[in-house]
């Protein structure tokens, strides 16, 4: 079991930068695959990065290529999204996910556990 709370959601203007962070629970968490999706009101959620247990391998989204960088620390329990270039079509709850298993994954249903969300809205 590992439990997910995310922070680091806020309010920006078009261009500028967040950094959301994830910490986890649990002493296995270098065992596990992690995530990041989004979902926009009365969209379904989406995928956004992924990074393996090592750190060396990481997925993104097409859509965010090039602003967004995934990492994580096994060491603190802590995976973080470095979100640069901020648009707003990126204003959209986020959410971290953990899946046991070494492959990454870009579709929700690959995922056992998540975090509660945190906000990100970005302003034109």
């Amino acid at each position: 079991q590992v439990q997910l709370v995310e922070s680091g959601g806020g309010l920006v203007q078009a261009g500028g930068s967040l950094r959301l962070s994830c910490a986890a629970s649990g002493r296995t968490f270098g065992a596990y695959a992690m995530g990041w999706f989004h979902q926009a009101p009365g969209k379904e959620r989406e995928f956004v990065a992924a990074i393996d247990w090592t750190g060396g391998n990481t997925h993104y989204a097409d859509s965010i290529k090039g602003r967004f960088t995934i990492s994580r620390d096994n060491a603190k329990n802590t995976v973080d999204l470095q979100m640069n270039s901020l648009k707003p079509e990126d204003t959209a709850v986020y959410y971290c996910a953990a899946r046991v298993g070494f492959q990454l994954f870009d579709v929700p249903s690959r995922y056992d556990y998540w975090g509660q969300g945190t906000q990100v809205t970005v302003s034109s």
